[in-house]
Protein backbone atom coordinates (compact mmCIF):
# COMPACT_ATOMS: atom_id res chain seq x y z
CA UNK A 1 0.00 0.00 0.00
CA UNK A 2 1.28 3.30 -0.76
CA UNK A 3 0.22 6.71 0.12
CA UNK A 4 -0.43 8.80 -2.90
CA UNK A 5 2.63 11.28 -1.98
CA UNK A 6 4.53 8.25 -3.43
CA UNK A 7 2.93 8.63 -7.10
CA UNK A 8 3.12 12.04 -6.80
CA UNK A 9 6.64 11.24 -6.80
CA UNK A 10 6.82 8.79 -9.00
CA UNK A 11 4.41 9.64 -11.72
CA UNK A 12 3.48 13.53 -10.49
CA UNK A 13 1.01 14.58 -13.88
CA UNK A 14 -1.34 11.48 -13.52
CA UNK A 15 -4.53 11.93 -12.29
CA UNK A 16 -5.68 11.74 -9.20
CA UNK A 17 -9.17 12.86 -9.33
CA UNK A 18 -11.61 14.24 -12.14
CA UNK A 19 -14.65 15.71 -11.93
CA UNK A 20 -17.44 13.93 -14.39
CA UNK A 21 -19.29 16.69 -15.07
CA UNK A 22 -17.00 19.71 -15.59
CA UNK A 23 -13.99 17.71 -16.38
CA UNK A 24 -12.12 19.85 -13.84
CA UNK A 25 -8.55 17.75 -12.59
CA UNK A 26 -6.25 17.16 -9.85
CA UNK A 27 -3.01 15.48 -10.46
CA UNK A 28 -0.93 13.90 -7.76
CA UNK A 29 1.68 16.08 -7.81
CA UNK A 30 -1.30 19.24 -7.61
CA UNK A 31 -3.00 16.72 -4.73
CA UNK A 32 0.12 16.38 -3.08
CA UNK A 33 1.25 19.85 -2.80
CA UNK A 34 -2.38 21.64 -2.37
CA UNK A 35 -2.88 18.63 0.63
CA UNK A 36 0.20 19.62 2.42
CA UNK A 37 -0.37 23.91 2.04
CA UNK A 38 -4.08 22.57 3.80
CA UNK A 39 -2.08 20.33 6.54
CA UNK A 40 0.06 23.41 7.44
CA UNK A 41 -2.91 25.32 7.28
CA UNK A 42 -4.56 23.22 10.20
CA UNK A 43 -1.36 23.17 12.23
CA UNK A 44 -1.19 27.35 12.27
CA UNK A 45 -4.92 27.27 13.33
CA UNK A 46 -3.27 24.79 16.26
CA UNK A 47 -5.07 21.48 15.47
CA UNK A 48 -2.83 18.78 16.02
CA UNK A 49 -3.01 15.00 15.23
CA UNK A 50 -6.57 13.76 17.18
CA UNK A 51 -8.25 16.96 16.86
CA UNK A 52 -10.84 17.15 14.74
CA UNK A 53 -12.32 19.36 11.83
CA UNK A 54 -15.36 19.46 9.85
CA UNK A 55 -16.01 19.92 6.17
CA UNK A 56 -19.25 20.53 4.51
CA UNK A 57 -19.07 20.85 0.73
CA UNK A 58 -20.68 19.47 -2.69
CA UNK A 59 -18.85 17.00 -4.41
CA UNK A 60 -15.87 18.65 -5.38
CA UNK A 61 -12.26 18.66 -5.83
CA UNK A 62 -11.47 21.16 -2.81
CA UNK A 63 -13.35 19.14 -0.40
CA UNK A 64 -11.26 15.59 -1.63
CA UNK A 65 -7.44 17.51 -0.72
CA UNK A 66 -9.23 18.70 2.53
CA UNK A 67 -9.57 14.98 3.43
CA UNK A 68 -6.05 14.39 2.14
CA UNK A 69 -4.74 17.04 4.61
CA UNK A 70 -6.42 15.86 7.56
CA UNK A 71 -5.72 12.24 6.29
CA UNK A 72 -1.95 12.98 6.03
CA UNK A 73 -1.69 15.46 9.67
CA UNK A 74 -3.34 13.09 12.24
CA UNK A 75 -6.48 14.62 12.11
CA UNK A 76 -10.00 13.33 12.35
CA UNK A 77 -12.45 14.97 9.78
CA UNK A 78 -16.23 14.77 9.75
CA UNK A 79 -17.80 15.22 6.20
CA UNK A 80 -21.29 16.65 6.74
CA UNK A 81 -24.00 15.81 4.73
CA UNK A 82 -25.31 19.04 2.47
CA UNK A 83 -28.46 18.48 2.31
CA UNK A 84 -28.59 19.32 6.14
CA UNK A 85 -30.38 22.54 7.68
CA UNK A 86 -27.95 24.82 9.18
CA UNK A 87 -29.15 23.56 12.80
CA UNK A 88 -28.51 20.43 11.39
CA UNK A 89 -24.60 21.25 10.41
CA UNK A 90 -24.67 23.46 13.76
CA UNK A 91 -25.26 20.63 16.09
CA UNK A 92 -22.48 17.88 14.36
CA UNK A 93 -20.05 20.73 14.13
CA UNK A 94 -20.33 21.13 17.72
CA UNK A 95 -21.09 17.39 18.80
CA UNK A 96 -17.67 16.82 16.92
CA UNK A 97 -15.43 19.27 19.05
CA UNK A 98 -14.37 20.71 15.52
CA UNK A 99 -11.91 23.60 15.87
CA UNK A 100 -12.40 24.08 12.48
CA UNK A 101 -15.13 24.28 9.96
CA UNK A 102 -14.19 25.11 6.52
CA UNK A 103 -17.61 25.09 3.85
CA UNK A 104 -18.14 25.51 0.33
CA UNK A 105 -19.14 29.18 -0.85
CA UNK A 106 -22.28 27.15 -1.96
CA UNK A 107 -22.99 27.68 1.63
CA UNK A 108 -21.41 30.80 2.64
CA UNK A 109 -24.76 31.26 4.05
CA UNK A 110 -24.83 29.05 6.87
CA UNK A 111 -22.57 30.53 8.07
CA UNK A 112 -24.11 33.63 10.67
CA UNK A 113 -26.01 30.50 12.05
CA UNK A 114 -23.36 28.32 12.75
CA UNK A 115 -21.08 30.88 14.02
CA UNK A 116 -23.96 32.13 17.00
CA UNK A 117 -24.32 28.07 17.70
CA UNK A 118 -20.67 26.79 17.67
CA UNK A 119 -18.70 30.43 18.67
CA UNK A 120 -15.78 28.58 19.00
CA UNK A 121 -15.18 27.04 16.08
CA UNK A 122 -13.22 29.18 13.73
CA UNK A 123 -14.87 28.68 9.86
CA UNK A 124 -13.28 29.37 6.55
CA UNK A 125 -14.85 29.14 3.46
CA UNK A 126 -12.98 27.53 0.22
CA UNK A 127 -13.58 30.52 -2.66
CA UNK A 128 -15.02 32.96 -0.73
CA UNK A 129 -14.36 35.97 -2.89
CA UNK A 130 -14.71 39.26 -1.60
CA UNK A 131 -14.35 37.22 2.21
CA UNK A 132 -10.77 37.87 2.58
CA UNK A 133 -10.70 37.10 6.37
CA UNK A 134 -12.66 33.74 5.82
CA UNK A 135 -11.22 32.91 2.56
CA UNK A 136 -9.28 29.24 3.03
CA UNK A 137 -7.58 29.36 -0.44
CA UNK A 138 -6.40 32.50 0.36
CA UNK A 139 -4.93 31.54 4.21
CA UNK A 140 -3.24 28.38 2.40
CA UNK A 141 -2.00 29.57 -0.91
CA UNK A 142 1.53 30.74 0.47
CA UNK A 143 1.93 27.77 2.64
CA UNK A 144 4.66 25.26 2.42
CA UNK A 145 4.33 22.52 -0.06
CA UNK A 146 6.33 20.32 2.03
CA UNK A 147 4.84 17.57 4.42
CA UNK A 148 4.11 19.21 7.72
CA UNK A 149 7.03 17.84 10.33
CA UNK A 150 4.82 15.62 12.21
CA UNK A 151 3.19 13.88 9.83
CA UNK A 152 0.86 10.77 10.26
CA UNK A 153 -2.81 9.28 9.65
CA UNK A 154 -5.67 10.34 10.50
CA UNK A 155 -9.27 9.35 9.82
CA UNK A 156 -12.71 9.75 9.00
CA UNK A 157 -15.11 10.54 12.09
CA UNK A 158 -18.58 10.23 10.20
CA UNK A 159 -22.11 10.44 11.00
CA UNK A 160 -24.60 8.43 10.45
CA UNK A 161 -27.30 9.12 7.94
CA UNK A 162 -29.72 9.93 10.56
CA UNK A 163 -32.21 7.67 9.33
CA UNK A 164 -33.55 6.26 12.76
CA UNK A 165 -32.94 8.62 14.64
CA UNK A 166 -30.33 12.05 15.59
CA UNK A 167 -26.51 11.55 13.79
CA UNK A 168 -24.88 9.55 15.32
CA UNK A 169 -20.77 10.23 15.24
CA UNK A 170 -18.48 6.93 15.42
CA UNK A 171 -15.03 7.63 17.21
CA UNK A 172 -12.13 5.72 18.07
CA UNK A 173 -9.37 6.29 19.94
CA UNK A 174 -6.32 7.91 18.16
CA UNK A 175 -3.35 6.50 18.01
CA UNK A 176 -0.21 7.61 15.88
CA UNK A 177 0.33 5.69 12.76
CA UNK A 178 2.19 6.13 9.48
CA UNK A 179 0.67 8.10 6.98
CA UNK A 180 0.12 4.83 4.51
CA UNK A 181 -2.05 3.91 7.15
CA UNK A 182 -5.48 2.17 6.07
CA UNK A 183 -8.28 3.22 8.62
CA UNK A 184 -10.50 1.52 8.59
CA UNK A 185 -8.12 -1.18 7.84
CA UNK A 186 -10.94 -3.32 6.50
CA UNK A 187 -11.01 -1.23 3.28
CA UNK A 188 -7.56 -2.58 2.11
CA UNK A 189 -9.33 -6.28 2.11
CA UNK A 190 -12.07 -5.03 0.38
CA UNK A 191 -10.85 -3.24 -2.21
CA UNK A 192 -7.37 -4.65 -3.21
CA UNK A 193 -7.83 -8.25 -1.92
CA UNK A 194 -11.10 -8.90 -3.11
CA UNK A 195 -11.73 -6.29 -5.78
CA UNK A 196 -8.11 -6.51 -7.31
CA UNK A 197 -7.81 -2.62 -7.23
CA UNK A 198 -4.84 -1.35 -7.90
CA UNK A 199 -2.34 1.20 -10.00
CA UNK A 200 -4.35 1.06 -13.12
CA UNK A 201 -7.79 0.78 -11.39
CA UNK A 202 -10.49 3.75 -12.84
CA UNK A 203 -13.21 3.90 -10.01
CA UNK A 204 -16.36 5.92 -10.47
CA UNK A 205 -18.08 7.01 -7.74
CA UNK A 206 -21.85 8.40 -8.36
CA UNK A 207 -22.70 9.11 -4.83
CA UNK A 208 -21.80 12.30 -2.31
CA UNK A 209 -18.32 11.67 -0.75
CA UNK A 210 -19.57 12.98 2.29
CA UNK A 211 -21.07 9.62 3.30
CA UNK A 212 -18.67 6.95 4.29
CA UNK A 213 -18.60 4.36 1.14
CA UNK A 214 -17.67 6.28 -1.46
CA UNK A 215 -15.13 8.83 0.53
CA UNK A 216 -13.38 5.47 1.49
CA UNK A 217 -13.16 3.68 -1.70
CA UNK A 218 -12.45 6.72 -3.67
CA UNK A 219 -9.72 7.43 -1.48
CA UNK A 220 -8.83 3.68 -1.93
CA UNK A 221 -8.41 3.92 -5.22
CA UNK A 222 -5.76 7.01 -5.35
CA UNK A 223 -4.00 5.34 -2.57
CA UNK A 224 -3.63 2.14 -4.85
CA UNK A 225 -2.33 4.77 -7.20
CA UNK A 226 -5.48 4.54 -9.49
CA UNK A 227 -7.59 7.19 -10.74
CA UNK A 228 -11.19 8.37 -9.00
CA UNK A 229 -13.75 10.09 -10.92
CA UNK A 230 -16.53 12.00 -9.29
CA UNK A 231 -19.76 12.13 -10.49
CA UNK A 232 -21.41 16.25 -9.13
CA UNK A 233 -24.68 13.92 -8.58
CA UNK A 234 -26.24 10.81 -9.86
CA UNK A 235 -27.59 10.24 -13.29
CA UNK A 236 -28.32 7.06 -14.63
CA UNK A 237 -28.06 7.66 -18.25
CA UNK A 238 -24.63 9.86 -17.78
CA UNK A 239 -23.22 7.49 -15.57
CA UNK A 240 -23.37 4.38 -18.22
CA UNK A 241 -21.63 6.87 -20.28
CA UNK A 242 -18.78 7.60 -18.33
CA UNK A 243 -18.53 4.14 -17.38
CA UNK A 244 -17.86 3.59 -21.47
CA UNK A 245 -15.64 7.28 -21.85
CA UNK A 246 -13.31 6.50 -19.19
CA UNK A 247 -13.19 2.86 -19.50
CA UNK A 248 -13.95 2.36 -15.86
CA UNK A 249 -13.22 -0.83 -13.97
CA UNK A 250 -14.19 -0.19 -10.51
CA UNK A 251 -17.49 1.49 -9.18
CA UNK A 252 -20.11 1.47 -6.25
CA UNK A 253 -24.19 2.23 -5.86
CA UNK A 254 -27.30 1.52 -3.62
CA UNK A 255 -29.64 -0.26 -5.33
CA UNK A 256 -32.17 2.82 -5.73
CA UNK A 257 -29.41 3.45 -8.69
CA UNK A 258 -29.59 -0.57 -10.06
CA UNK A 259 -33.44 0.98 -10.20
CA UNK A 260 -32.96 3.42 -12.04
CA UNK A 261 -30.75 2.19 -14.33
CA UNK A 262 -33.18 -1.17 -15.21
CA UNK A 263 -35.47 1.94 -15.42
CA UNK A 264 -33.77 3.88 -18.53
CA UNK A 265 -35.27 3.13 -22.15
CA UNK A 266 -33.40 -0.22 -23.24
CA UNK A 267 -32.00 1.59 -26.25
CA UNK A 268 -30.36 3.79 -23.99
CA UNK A 269 -28.95 1.06 -21.57
CA UNK A 270 -27.14 -0.74 -24.64
CA UNK A 271 -25.78 2.31 -25.77
CA UNK A 272 -22.87 2.26 -23.73
CA UNK A 273 -20.08 -0.28 -23.83
CA UNK A 274 -19.33 -1.55 -19.82
CA UNK A 275 -17.23 -4.18 -20.89
CA UNK A 276 -14.63 -2.46 -18.80
CA UNK A 277 -15.73 -3.20 -15.80
CA UNK A 278 -14.50 -5.79 -13.18
CA UNK A 279 -16.40 -4.83 -10.25
CA UNK A 280 -19.76 -3.16 -9.00
CA UNK A 281 -20.04 -2.51 -5.33
CA UNK A 282 -23.08 -1.93 -3.55
CA UNK A 283 -24.29 -1.93 -0.25
CA UNK A 284 -25.86 0.78 2.14
CA UNK A 285 -29.43 -0.46 1.62
CA UNK A 286 -31.32 -3.84 1.00
CA UNK A 287 -31.62 -4.74 -2.40
CA UNK A 288 -34.56 -6.55 -3.69
CA UNK A 289 -33.47 -9.95 -5.03
CA UNK A 290 -35.33 -9.36 -8.41
CA UNK A 291 -33.56 -6.56 -9.09
CA UNK A 292 -30.37 -8.09 -8.15
CA UNK A 293 -31.52 -10.63 -10.66
CA UNK A 294 -31.97 -8.10 -13.72
CA UNK A 295 -28.51 -6.43 -13.20
CA UNK A 296 -26.53 -9.83 -13.01
CA UNK A 297 -28.37 -11.00 -16.15
CA UNK A 298 -27.35 -7.89 -17.60
CA UNK A 299 -23.68 -6.88 -16.52
CA UNK A 300 -22.60 -10.19 -15.26
CA UNK A 301 -21.26 -11.48 -12.33
CA UNK A 302 -19.10 -8.83 -11.29
CA UNK A 303 -21.35 -7.59 -8.30
CA UNK A 304 -19.57 -7.65 -4.64
CA UNK A 305 -22.24 -6.78 -2.27
CA UNK A 306 -20.99 -5.58 1.41
CA UNK A 307 -22.54 -4.93 4.68
CA UNK A 308 -20.69 -2.72 7.15
CA UNK A 309 -21.09 0.56 8.80
CA UNK A 310 -19.17 3.65 9.26
CA UNK A 311 -18.59 1.94 12.75
CA UNK A 312 -16.03 -0.33 11.12
CA UNK A 313 -16.76 -2.68 13.79
CA UNK A 314 -17.42 -5.44 10.70
CA UNK A 315 -18.05 -6.53 7.38
CA UNK A 316 -19.94 -8.94 5.34
CA UNK A 317 -19.57 -9.59 1.61
CA UNK A 318 -21.20 -11.45 -0.58
CA UNK A 319 -19.57 -12.23 -4.30
CA UNK A 320 -21.98 -12.75 -7.58
CA UNK A 321 -21.38 -16.52 -6.99
CA UNK A 322 -22.29 -16.75 -3.59
CA UNK A 323 -25.42 -14.49 -3.59
CA UNK A 324 -26.69 -16.80 -7.00
CA UNK A 325 -25.78 -19.78 -4.48
CA UNK A 326 -27.66 -18.47 -1.43
CA UNK A 327 -30.15 -15.85 -2.67
CA UNK A 328 -30.70 -12.70 -0.46
CA UNK A 329 -27.30 -13.13 1.56
CA UNK A 330 -25.14 -10.12 2.18
CA UNK A 331 -21.91 -12.72 2.45
CA UNK A 332 -19.95 -14.14 5.42
CA UNK A 333 -18.39 -11.88 7.90
CA UNK A 334 -13.88 -11.41 6.75
CA UNK A 335 -13.19 -10.90 10.45
CA UNK A 336 -14.72 -12.80 13.36
CA UNK A 337 -18.22 -14.39 13.67
CA UNK A 338 -21.49 -13.43 13.42
CA UNK A 339 -23.83 -13.70 15.86
CA UNK A 340 -27.34 -13.25 16.42
CA UNK A 341 -29.49 -13.48 19.37
CA UNK A 342 -32.93 -13.37 20.75
CA UNK A 343 -34.58 -10.26 22.91
CA UNK A 344 -32.80 -11.81 25.88
CA UNK A 345 -29.52 -11.89 24.22
CA UNK A 346 -29.34 -15.86 24.40
CA UNK A 347 -27.42 -16.53 20.98
CA UNK A 348 -29.86 -18.40 18.74
CA UNK A 349 -28.86 -21.17 16.31
CA UNK A 350 -28.86 -21.00 12.27
CA UNK A 351 -32.00 -20.28 10.88
CA UNK A 352 -33.67 -18.55 13.38
CA UNK A 353 -33.83 -13.95 13.26
CA UNK A 354 -32.79 -12.01 16.07
CA UNK A 355 -30.46 -8.93 16.47
CA UNK A 356 -27.41 -9.23 14.54
CA UNK A 357 -23.60 -8.49 15.97
CA UNK A 358 -20.38 -8.61 14.57
CA UNK A 359 -18.09 -10.73 17.33
CA UNK A 360 -14.75 -9.05 15.56
CA UNK A 361 -13.01 -7.78 18.72
CA UNK A 362 -12.79 -3.74 17.63
CA UNK A 363 -14.50 -1.46 19.72
CA UNK A 364 -15.62 2.02 18.90
CA UNK A 365 -18.10 4.56 20.65
CA UNK A 366 -21.00 7.64 19.70
CA UNK A 367 -19.39 10.54 20.64
CA UNK A 368 -20.46 11.85 23.99
CA UNK A 369 -23.30 9.30 24.10
CA UNK A 370 -21.94 6.32 26.56
CA UNK A 371 -26.17 5.10 26.45
CA UNK A 372 -26.15 4.72 22.82
CA UNK A 373 -22.50 3.05 23.04
CA UNK A 374 -23.48 0.85 25.67
CA UNK A 375 -26.83 -0.33 23.61
CA UNK A 376 -24.62 -1.18 20.42
CA UNK A 377 -22.64 -3.74 22.63
CA UNK A 378 -23.87 -7.35 23.02
CA UNK A 379 -20.20 -7.99 24.95
CA UNK A 380 -16.88 -5.83 24.79
CA UNK A 381 -15.44 -6.38 21.12
CA UNK A 382 -19.48 -7.68 19.97
CA UNK A 383 -21.57 -5.19 19.02
CA UNK A 384 -24.10 -4.39 16.22
CA UNK A 385 -25.73 -2.04 13.77
CA UNK A 386 -28.95 -2.28 14.87
CA UNK A 387 -29.90 -4.47 12.09
CA UNK A 388 -32.12 -8.42 12.44
CA UNK A 389 -31.28 -11.07 10.40
CA UNK A 390 -30.26 -14.72 10.12
CA UNK A 391 -27.45 -16.96 9.44
CA UNK A 392 -27.23 -20.22 7.93
CA UNK A 393 -25.09 -23.41 8.71
CA UNK A 394 -22.93 -22.09 6.76
CA UNK A 395 -22.17 -18.44 8.04
CA UNK A 396 -24.15 -16.87 5.77
CA UNK A 397 -25.74 -13.56 6.80
CA UNK A 398 -29.28 -12.71 5.52
CA UNK A 399 -30.82 -9.27 7.12
CA UNK A 400 -34.17 -8.86 7.62
CA UNK A 401 -34.99 -5.29 8.62
CA UNK A 402 -33.88 -2.59 11.34
CA UNK A 403 -34.79 -4.01 14.75
CA UNK A 404 -36.20 -0.53 15.13
CA UNK A 405 -38.84 -1.02 11.93
CA UNK A 406 -39.84 -4.61 13.16
CA UNK A 407 -43.88 -4.40 13.22
CA UNK A 408 -45.67 -6.35 16.05
CA UNK A 409 -48.77 -7.20 14.96
CA UNK A 410 -51.21 -9.25 17.19
CA UNK A 411 -47.96 -10.21 19.05
CA UNK A 412 -46.35 -11.42 15.76
CA UNK A 413 -42.97 -10.10 14.52
CA UNK A 414 -43.29 -8.34 11.00
CA UNK A 415 -40.14 -7.03 9.13
CA UNK A 416 -41.17 -4.88 6.13
CA UNK A 417 -38.52 -5.26 4.30
CA UNK A 418 -39.57 -8.21 2.76
CA UNK A 419 -43.21 -6.31 1.73
CA UNK A 420 -40.82 -3.65 0.70
CA UNK A 421 -38.61 -6.02 -1.75
CA UNK A 422 -42.22 -7.06 -3.28
CA UNK A 423 -43.61 -3.53 -4.04
CA UNK A 424 -40.31 -2.21 -5.49
CA UNK A 425 -41.26 -4.71 -8.25
CA UNK A 426 -44.19 -4.04 -9.75
CA UNK A 427 -43.95 -1.84 -12.52
CA UNK A 428 -45.96 0.92 -10.94
CA UNK A 429 -44.15 1.55 -8.22
CA UNK A 430 -40.86 4.37 -8.17
CA UNK A 431 -40.15 3.56 -4.16
CA UNK A 432 -41.88 2.36 -1.63
CA UNK A 433 -42.00 2.50 2.68
CA UNK A 434 -43.50 -0.22 4.39
CA UNK A 435 -43.70 0.37 8.72
CA UNK A 436 -45.96 -0.26 11.53
CA UNK A 437 -48.95 2.24 12.02
CA UNK A 438 -51.16 2.27 15.54
CA UNK A 439 -54.00 -0.31 15.61
CA UNK A 440 -56.10 -0.51 18.78
CA UNK A 441 -56.69 -4.32 18.52
CA UNK A 442 -53.36 -5.25 16.86
CA UNK A 443 -51.07 -2.93 18.35
CA UNK A 444 -49.46 -2.61 14.93
CA UNK A 445 -50.29 -2.79 11.37
CA UNK A 446 -48.58 -2.80 7.72
CA UNK A 447 -49.27 0.66 6.14
CA UNK A 448 -47.17 0.59 3.04
CA UNK A 449 -46.88 4.84 1.02
CA UNK A 450 -45.64 4.42 -2.30
CA UNK A 451 -44.49 6.82 -5.10
CA UNK A 452 -46.17 6.11 -8.04
CA UNK A 453 -44.10 5.64 -11.39
CA UNK A 454 -44.77 9.27 -13.43
CA UNK A 455 -48.32 9.13 -15.41
CA UNK A 456 -49.72 6.26 -12.66
CA UNK A 457 -52.74 8.09 -11.60
CA UNK A 458 -52.31 7.37 -7.39
CA UNK A 459 -56.75 6.21 -7.06
CA UNK A 460 -58.05 4.16 -4.60
CA UNK A 461 -58.70 1.09 -6.89
CA UNK A 462 -54.50 1.87 -7.50
CA UNK A 463 -54.25 1.15 -3.79
CA UNK A 464 -56.33 -2.24 -3.72
CA UNK A 465 -54.56 -3.54 -7.00
CA UNK A 466 -51.16 -3.17 -5.04
CA UNK A 467 -52.51 -4.72 -1.88
CA UNK A 468 -53.83 -7.26 -3.45
CA UNK A 469 -50.43 -7.94 -5.59
CA UNK A 470 -49.34 -8.43 -2.00
CA UNK A 471 -51.37 -10.86 -0.61
CA UNK A 472 -51.04 -13.03 -3.55
CA UNK A 473 -47.94 -13.22 -3.28
CA UNK A 474 -47.03 -13.08 0.61
CA UNK A 475 -48.90 -14.18 3.88
CA UNK A 476 -51.55 -11.75 4.52
CA UNK A 477 -50.41 -10.60 7.55
CA UNK A 478 -47.21 -9.08 5.85
CA UNK A 479 -49.90 -7.63 3.30
CA UNK A 480 -50.04 -3.74 3.72
CA UNK A 481 -53.38 -2.79 4.97
CA UNK A 482 -53.56 0.32 3.57
CA UNK A 483 -52.09 1.95 1.54
CA UNK A 484 -50.86 6.33 1.06
CA UNK A 485 -49.67 7.45 -2.41
CA UNK A 486 -46.92 10.27 -2.16
CA UNK A 487 -45.39 12.42 -5.03
CA UNK A 488 -42.00 11.68 -3.36
CA UNK A 489 -40.49 9.30 -0.34
CA UNK A 490 -37.36 10.76 1.52
CA UNK A 491 -33.95 9.23 1.03
CA UNK A 492 -30.96 10.49 1.86
CA UNK A 493 -28.75 11.51 -1.46
CA UNK A 494 -26.75 8.07 -0.58
CA UNK A 495 -29.84 6.14 -1.23
CA UNK A 496 -31.02 5.37 2.23
CA UNK A 497 -34.83 5.58 2.63
CA UNK A 498 -35.16 7.94 5.90
CA UNK A 499 -38.70 5.81 7.40
CA UNK A 500 -38.48 7.41 10.61
CA UNK A 501 -39.78 10.79 8.89
CA UNK A 502 -42.85 8.45 7.54
CA UNK A 503 -43.29 6.78 10.38
CA UNK A 504 -43.13 9.82 13.20
CA UNK A 505 -45.47 11.46 11.35
CA UNK A 506 -48.63 8.35 10.97
CA UNK A 507 -47.66 7.91 14.63
CA UNK A 508 -47.85 11.62 15.70
CA UNK A 509 -51.02 11.95 13.74
CA UNK A 510 -52.35 8.64 15.77
CA UNK A 511 -51.96 10.05 19.08
CA UNK A 512 -52.82 13.38 18.20
CA UNK A 513 -49.56 15.56 18.48
CA UNK A 514 -48.05 18.27 16.35
CA UNK A 515 -52.12 19.05 14.98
Amino acid sequence: MKHPSYTAKIAPDKIAYEMAGSGETLSFAQLDSRSNQAAHGFRTLGVGPGENIALLFENCLDFVVLTWAAQRSGLFYTAISCHLTAEEVSYIVGDCAAKVLVVSAKYAGFLPAIQTACPDVRIFVSGAGDDAERDWNAFVRSLPTAPVNDEMAGADLLYSSGTTGRPKGVVREFTEAPVDTVIPPLMTVLCETMADMDGQSVYLSPAPLYHAAPLRTSMMAVMLGGKSIIMERFDAGEMLRLIEKHQVTHTQVVPTMFVRMLRLPRAEREASDLSSLKVIFHAAAPCPQEVKRQILDWVGPILIEYYAGSEANGVTVSTSQDWLKYPGTVGRSLIGDIVVVGKDGTELPAGEIGDVYFDSGIEFSYRADPEKTAKAYLRPGCSTLGDVGHVNEEGFLFLTDRASYTIISGGVNIYPQETEDLLACHPDVADVAVFGVPNEDLGEEVKAVVQLECGVEPLPAKAEELMEYCRARLSRIKAPKSIDFRKELPRTPTGKLTKRKLKDEYWKRASGAGG
